[in-house]
């Protein structure tokens, strides 16, 4: 019989009542050998093991499962009726999406109990109100179907009485939502849960029916109050220790929101928390006196595991920009192993430069010398046995990546510095102290500014070297943690040589925008610019382009590196394009096949599945005039290359979708796969599912506030004007913003209608697709979608 995790954890006593078995983990790679990883998109975790396997559940209903930690399939996913945990979700929660306002879940949490099924604690939320629903469903397999046992919470009833009897008040009283489930030492079930609101609440439940025990209303108080942002509770026992570890998010969850993850610990299940300094979590909430949502008050608190932060990519470095690291990291469940006593924090993350998207990540966790948690500072991989643990003082010696997380709730990233561990125990660089190697083996003591820092030094996969590096985790009693990634040893000279070997502007024949032009390169190996014609490209690489008629300009850029003593130059010959009279690209009326209806440019061509791929395809519908191309989800439309290019452009064209699905594009346009433009029908969680313009690496979610219909026709257009964007939906502005970035900043970007790099092909129509090189008018914009329409 399978059991949630943490089942694992309690004593001799539960254990004889609910037989435990271990996932089996597939053996470790040998050292020199890459991890393996396959990643999924589910938010707000919940972890349970059955039958051998890690399952985690989380919002919108969506569920992923995994043998190792590393390799996530997603099972399930959406709050709709094709969801295969339910027969059908809407009709069988109406009651729970009624009464919160709403068409999605939030965070599931599921746990097996003695009589061997799987109880799922489901909650839905209005969003813009802690007016929700919490209830329980059941199902005799993980992976469903479940069946609804009904709701057994309620907040949000403004001027009612709520649970506990008493008048409803947000700033008392819990947002019945992120529920875990779990049973302490002694085998008696609980349930932590809450967000904002009145905070974090704990309550007894009835281990044979998994429901709350009569009479306790919302239960006993955690931490949190007068919408304090602390959510995400779960609760940790480890027997070695023998505490209990509450981990709860601090912060905003997307990607401006400085999410980051924190732990305070408590003897008995049902607390008092404290965090690393003995404060009472209890008493941890938000000051009345400032803004509402603040901050402030709370940041002190907790012991901040992980927050943003970003181990950089410099000129001459391993890898690709920008690095390694995570935005807004939290909402963690966690593991651990009766087996091998091994921990892990599991956990959705964003990324630097990719705005809302995210996904799962699962890492090491360890005990330091005074019983709180340390994280391992990259994702999970083994190391291929227990021995490569063990840490000699010449393993440590060397120059680290740095990144110390503070104590800060903020969207800013937390970046990586240079420090240096010396033979002799002295730390320079970025910080200064003393360092040691406690016991010969992995022990780590950092002490910094006269604080104390205790940890472990771990032996970690590096992606951006793709090698196994010496790593350090440690924290104070503060409750601030810091990391290192050790550095690959270079001579200055090899400093240089790398730098000069990476310095690439790309495509230079061709230039229409400003170059970016580094100035420092690895190990602090500067990099200084001369230009033959600064005033067309200047020596920061800003680009001045010909008037129309003058000719392309030739320049050439010299940069010259130093290192210590030493110097390189390396030189760039850059053509700069002059500028070109705007008008009409390209217009493609799909009469039964993919020609450019004026012969400007070339005929589109049939794609597969992605934008580079062949062999699928088209078809053709009834379309808004004449006929219109018809997908059907398994092929796309490449339009030929360059067809747009600086930053003044519009799209306009005509969708019926068939079917929505988050991140699906109709039209797409990139430099490459870091820099694109994508107008989806469905946008992702983060907007709600709304139709979006949508831009990376300089990343930019531009909502029309509104979601595509499936079965009709909607016109949509988007016009950008040097850092200007209108979205328009049938001829009327749905969205104005400024700061959208320049993508078009080559003249071979890469163009196709239905399919991108990555996600799900578009299955639809399209019809009377136009672009431009000018931004067009409010009214121009409105005559296309007349003039179609009539």
């Amino acid at each position: 019989m399978s059991v949630r995790p943490l089942l694992a954890l309690i004593g001799a006593a539960l254990v004889a009542l609910v037989p435990a078995a271990a996932a089996a983990r597939p053996p470790a790679p040998a050292p020199t050998e890459p991890p393996e990883f396959t990643d999924a998109s589910v938010h707000d975790p919940s972890l349970v093991v059955a039958d051998g396997e890690f399952w985690v559940f989380g919002s919108h209903l969506a569920a992923a499962r995994s043998d190792d930690l590393m390799n996530w399939e997603l099972v399930a996913d959406g709050a709709n009726a094709d969801n295969p945990l339910f027969e059908d979700v809407r009709a069988e929660l109406a009651e729970t999406f009624e009464w919160a306002q709403t068409d999605t879940l939030w965070a599931a949490d599921v746990i097996q109990l003695e009589d061997g099924r799987f109880y799922m604690y489901y909650n839905a939320c209005k969003g813009d109100s802690p007016r929700s629903a919490m209830g329980v469903a059941v199902a005799d397999s993980v992976d469903g179907p479940y069946e609804d046992l009904g709701i057994i919470l309620r907040s949000g009833m403004w001027d009612e009485p709520s649970e506990d009897g008493t008048i409803y008040d947000a700033r008392v009283h819990p947002n019945v939502v992120d529920p875990d489930t779990f049973f302490d030492a002694e085998g008696n079930l609980w349930m932590v849960y809450g967000s904002y609101s009145g905070g974090i609440f704990i309550l007894e439940m009835d281990r044979e029916t998994g429901l709350p025990v009569p009479g306790q209303g919302y239960g006993e108080h955690l931490m949190g109050g007068n919408h304090s942002r602390i959510e995400g509770p779960t609760i940790m026992y480890n027997p070695e220790t023998e505490y209990y570890y509450l981990f709860t998010s601090f912060g905003g969850l997307g990607a401006d929101g400085g999410y980051n993850m924190r732990v305070a610990r408590s003897a008995n299940p049902g607390g008092p928390y404290v965090d690393a300094e003995g404060n009472p979590m209890s008493e941890v909430r938000s000051d009345p006196s400032l803004p509402l949502f603040d901050d402030a008050s709370i940041e002190p608190f907790g012991v901040k595991l992980m927050g943003s932060h970003l181990f950089g990519h410099e000129v001459g470095d391993p890898g690709e920009e920008p690095g390694v690291g995570y935005v807004s990291p939290g909402h963690n469940t966690t593991y651990y192993d009766p087996q091998t006593r091994e921990q892990f924090l599991i956990f959705h993350t964003r990324f630097p430069g990719q705005g809302e998207f995210h996904q799962l990540r699962t890492h090491q966790m360890f005990m330091n010398e005074h019983g709180w948690p340390v994280v391992a500072p990259y994702r999970y991989a083994p190391a291929s046995s227990f021995d490569d643990r063990v840490v000699r003082r010449p393993d440590v010696a060397g120059e680290y990546a740095f990144i110390d997380h503070g104590k800060e709730i903020s969207a800013d990233l937390q970046e990586a510095s240079t420090i240096e561990l010396h033979r002799n125990g002295e730390i320079s660089g970025a910080v200064e102290g003393r360092w040691h190697l406690l016991q010969g083996r992995d022990r780590a003591r950092l002490t910094i500014d006269g604080e104390e820092y205790t940890g472990y030094f771990v032996r970690q996969w590096e992606p951006q070297s793709a090698s196994w590096v010496l790593t350090f985790t440690v924290s104070s009693d503060g409750g601030v943690s810091l990391w290192g990634s050790r550095l690959a040893p270079l001579t200055d000279q090899q400093a240089l040589d790398a730098v000069l070997a990476d310095l690439d502007l790309g495509d230079t024949s061709a230039v229409i925008a400003d170059l970016a032009l580094p100035t420092q390169g690895t190990r602090g190996v500067g990099i200084e610019w001369a230009s033959s014609d600064p005033a067309v490209v200047s020596t920061t690489g800003d680009v001045v382009r010909p008037e129309p008629g003058a000719g392309d300009a030739h320049v050439t850029l010299t940069a010259t590196l130093t290192q210590g003593e030493l110097t390189a130059t390396a030189t760039f010959a850059v053509v700069v394009s002059e500028k070109v009279v705007g008008g009409l690209v390209a217009r493609y009326d799909f009469e039964g096949d993919l020609a450019e209806t004026q012969g400007r440019v070339a005929d589109g061509q049939p794609t597969g599945t992605r934008i580079d791929t062949t062999g699928g395809a088209v078809g053709y519908t009834e379309g808004v005039s004449g006929q219109a191309l018809q997908l059907d989800g398994s092929a796309g439309v490449r339009l030929p290359d360059g067809l747009l290019v600086g930053p003044t452009y519009s799209v306009s064209l005509w969708l019926r979708p068939d079917a929505l699905t988050p991140y699906t594009t109709t039209f797409f346009g990139a430099r490459d796969p870091n820099n694109w433009v994508s107008l989806l029908p469905r946008g992702h969680d983060g907007v709600d599912g709304d139709t979006m313009v949508w831009s990376g690496n300089a990343w930019y979610d531009a909502s029309a506030g509104q979601q595509t219909p499936v079965g009709e026709w909607t016109h949509l257009a988007l016009t950008v004007d040097e850092g200007a964007l209108t979205v328009y939906v049938d001829g009327v502005e749905a969205f104005a913003g400024t700061g959208f970035p320049d993508v078009f900043t080559t003249t071979s970007g890469a163009f196709a209608l239905g399919v991108n790099w990555w996600d799900t092909p578009y299955a639809g129509a399209i019809d009377e697709l136009e672009l431009h090189t000018t931004a067009l008018t409010a009214a121009e914009v409105a005559a296309l979608a007349g003039a179609a329409a009539g």
